[in-house]
């Protein structure tokens, strides 16, 4: 039925359809699975209940006592009380956020006792901004936010302050309102083990004096004393582990110049120019502030200098820095950034005796990866890979992080407050390894023989996902937040984000004016790479005159899943999970 024919509804039958909530019922499949697996009087007992949690749900080692557990945590739902649950009571445990589709008793469960170069590190992009890349705020409050998150790695751009003497952070030759630095330093400490005790990157940004250098060394050393992870000599020849760096802080950044004060005032500035970028599948479509008046939609950010393309000679540049540096400040950084003279064949060198941090742009890794792929990976065996946005996501916007993860890049860097499909993978990413910020990267990114990413490889195993019904949304959202005059009309789209050779979307047909909507579709996706696949779920509304309304998304990590029938909560768009609005999906590996 058209949303314009709902239109034509009186007002009071309008009222009553709108404010209707049925009862939510239990999926014909559900109803069969509690009938193969209960008595001749519909009792499921704790026998039963272990059999099914063992044959269908996977979980081999559940106990008779476990089950009966769970009959005791949902009696008051049936009137067989102790000896079992009954149909509705079964179905309520499998809809509940006690049978969620990653298992929160593994915790981090992966090996933490390897070099830091074995993992992707959740890693944050310009993490104090509050919105744009021109003319937001700065600010610790984002960094607060991403370091509750589980995000592991901070970026601070710091700059001197107006009167020269102090050191400020702030995207330099904009509008960005400036941080003082020591405050986001304080912050950092605060919050930086509240959701994982694993160690938090700081990487800087260095445009400062001589001076001004020492001060930023007398703040770090006195804002983290103990925690701070100042290395024994000036470049480490391996990375230390996460589990030996648990609760400590370590500063990442180049090898410090002298910004001097003549050389600032002669520099040209940027001239706007023209052009807009777009998140993936979601154009944000926002008009760009302007910069001392002029309109821009296009911005070559001046950040992350160590690009391959700079033009200033590298011998040079490093005797400059070594007369500049201010030794003190020199002593902290434990990851050294920077580039080799040379092109991408000499930056992608593997030195045996050391090990460094390499970033690239976006587009700088898609082109690198184009000719050479397995030199990436090899490189970040070792060494540490950071990947930032390019500089014309002046609205925050992020990219596709597999085309990092898939080459070994560590450092994927993401713009935080910039909402969409691409920070939503993100954050699927990091629920993986019980979301500490660390996940140890597959076997075949490790091992001697350089992983491909463009071979054509077999299919390792099928996940074939049923996705049942769904529910919450009116108890989540304005009963006319959807449709003015009706129920909306849901519809799912499933899919993976992967290797490129595994990566689709699919959806099921929509659901006309119901608040439970009930799909009961079956889709499969075979999967090469497994490893790296993440498995996306989005609702959203029809809306047969407008773009359909978003009712809720979520990603998850498949090397994680639980086989079996599950309840799967949704997020919003900015990633924050809804009291009530999930889905019963069921997950199986064929």
């Amino acid at each position: 039925m058209s949303k314009q024919k709902k239109q034509t509804y009186s007002f009071c039958f309008c009222c009553r359809r709108r404010f209707k909530l049925s009862v939510s019922e239990a999926p014909p499949e559900i109803k069969t699975i509690f009938n193969r697996y209960s008595d001749e009087n519909g009792v499921m007992t704790a026998t039963h209940l272990r059999s099914f949690l063992v044959e269908v749900q996977r979980q081999e080692k559940t106990t008779e006592e476990e089950a009966q557990a769970v009959i005791d945590g949902h009696k008051h739902l049936s009137i067989f009380h102790r000896r079992g649950l009954n149909l509705e009571s079964f179905f309520n445990y499998l809809f509940s956020q006690n049978n969620p589709p990653l298992s929160p008793s593994l915790g981090v469960h992966q090996d933490m006792s390897l070099p830091l170069s074995h993992y992707y590190i959740y890693t944050g992009h310009n993490s104090y901004l509050t919105g744009n890349q021109l003319s937001s705020d700065c600010s610790d409050a984002p960094i607060i936010n991403a370091l509750q998150r589980g995000v592991r790695v901070i970026e601070l751009d710091i700059w001197p302050n107006a009167s020269k003497d102090d050191v400020d952070v702030l995207h330099g030759r904009t509008l960005t309102s400036p941080v003082a630095l020591i405050k986001c330093l304080r912050s950092i400490k605060q919050y930086a083990f509240e959701a994982s005790e694993y160690p938090v990157v700081i990487t800087l940004e260095d445009h400062l004096t001589r001076d001004l250098q020492a001060k930023v060394a007398e703040m770090v050393t006195e804002t983290f004393g103990d925690i701070l992870f100042c290395p024994t000599s000036e470049s480490l020849k391996e990375f230390p582990s996460p589990e030996s760096l648990k609760r400590r802080i370590i500063i990442s950044t180049k090898p410090p110049k002298e910004y001097l004060e003549a050389k600032e005032l002669q520099e040209k500035e940027q001239e706007p120019q023209t052009g807009k970028s777009a998140d993936d599948e979601e154009a944000w479509g926002k008009e760009v502030p302007s910069l001392r008046g002029g309109t821009i939609s296009d911005y070559k950010s001046n950040e992350d200098e160590d690009d391959l393309d700079d033009d200033e000679d590298p011998d040079e540049a490093d005797d400059k820095s070594l007369q500049n540096v201010s030794d003190k400040y020199r002593s902290l950084i434990a990851i050294h950034a920077g580039k080799p003279k040379g092109g991408l064949e000499e930056c992608l060198q593997v030195d045996p005796d050391k090990v460094r941090r390499l970033s690239l742009s976006e587009l700088q890794l898609e082109k690198a990866a184009e000719t050479h792929g397995k030199e990436i990976v090899r490189f970040t065996q070792r060494n540490i890979l950071r990947v930032y946005p390019k500089g014309t996501r002046i609205t925050s916007t992020n990219y596709n992080p597999l085309i990092g993860w898939m080459h070994g890049a560590q450092m994927v860097a993401f713009n935080m407050q910039g909402h969409g499909r691409s920070l939503w993978l993100m954050h699927g990413m990091f629920k993986a390894n019980g979301g500490c910020g660390y996940v140890k990267k597959p076997h075949f990114l490790l091992n001697n023989e350089a992983f491909d990413p463009k071979a054509h490889l077999p299919v390792k195993t099928t996940l074939r996902v049923t996705i049942y019904m769904g529910e919450g949304w009116f108890y989540d959202f304005n009963h006319t937040h959807f449709d003015q005059f009706s129920p909306p009309d849901f519809y799912t789209r499933v899919g993976i984000a992967g290797v490129p050779r595994d990566t689709v979307m699919k959806k099921t047909k929509s659901v006309e004016d119901n608040w439970l909507p009930s799909w009961n579709e079956v889709f499969e996706f075979p999967l090469t790479v497994p490893e790296l696949a993440l498995l996306r779920i989005e609702v959203h509304e029809y809306d047969m005159s407008e773009k359909d309304d978003f009712g809720g998304q979520t990603c998850l990590p498949v090397w994680e899943l639980r086989s079996g029938i599950r309840a799967v909560p949704l997020h919003s768009r900015k990633g924050d999970k809804y009291d009530n609005v999930k889905l019963l999906l069921r997950f199986e590996f064929i």
